[in-house]
């Protein structure tokens, strides 16, 4: 599958593509407005997006893939290293970055994980669970044929639930598989998230899926008949 490159810096798209020519085959875009264009037209492994595009800046362009349910992998581009950008890049939606200058062989090596990762998440697109149903890659979900709009954050959430049916996952594991920032602030926001992800997926339901273990974690499971 391809990678599409997007950066209005012709020199430098030309020369990232040169030097990986052997390993990725590439499609590039000069501006976020022709990207979302081709993506709309053909499937990519992962996408390379400049920070500082003219018009739609690629953080814009990567928050509107996401806004669209595309779940390409996405790695941004970026000559700013402050903490708060990595911060912002990886909120809107983005797998990762890569600050500028950097050696082509890292880039090489971030593609790679990447699109390793993308394998993965199409394996595990569609997920079942008694009535639920979870489509990762669009990331919708429904529940005996309804659909379920939930946030970013519970998507993440029951995603992992879900893709560890049966088991208990205490709040420390759900942070380290759902945050970026692992810090244990986050302990309570679990806890909110659930109360939210229950009250959208089981309260309008006749049959509990979100079990709490009380003083260990939490888990999805069928009901058993």
């Amino acid at each position: 599958m391809k990678v599409l490159l997007v950066d209005d810096n012709i020199r430098m798209a030309e020369r990232i593509a040169y030097h990986l020519s052997r390993d990725f085959a590439f499609d590039s875009a000069e501006s976020a407005e022709e990207a979302l264009d081709k993506v709309d037209q053909s499937d990519y492994a992962v996408i390379v997006l400049d920070l500082n595009l003219p018009g739609m800046s690629g953080l814009e362009c990567c928050r509107e893939l996401r806004r669209r349910r595309n779940n390409t992998p996405i790695i941004i581009l970026t000559g700013q290293n402050a903490v708060q950008t990595r911060v912002e890049l990886l909120d809107a939606g983005a797998d990762d970055y890569l600050s500028k200058p950097f050696q082509i062989s890292e880039l090489r090596a971030r593609l790679s994980a990447l699109i390793r990762r993308g394998q993965t998440r199409r394996h595990d697109a569609q997920i079942k669970c008694a009535d639920l149903e979870i489509n990762s890659t669009q990331r919708l979900v429904k529940r005996a044929g309804q659909e379920i709009c939930l946030r970013r954050k519970e998507f993440d959430i029951l995603h992992y639930l879900a893709l560890n049916q049966g088991r208990i996952l205490t709040r420390e594991m759900i942070i380290n598989n759902v945050w970026s920032d692992k810090t244990t602030s986050w302990i309570s926001t679990v806890d909110v998230h659930i109360k939210h992800l229950r009250d959208k997926i089981d309260r309008p339901f006749d049959k509990p899926l979100l079990k709490t273990v009380y003083g260990v974690g939490y888990k999805l499971d069928a009901p058993r008949s």
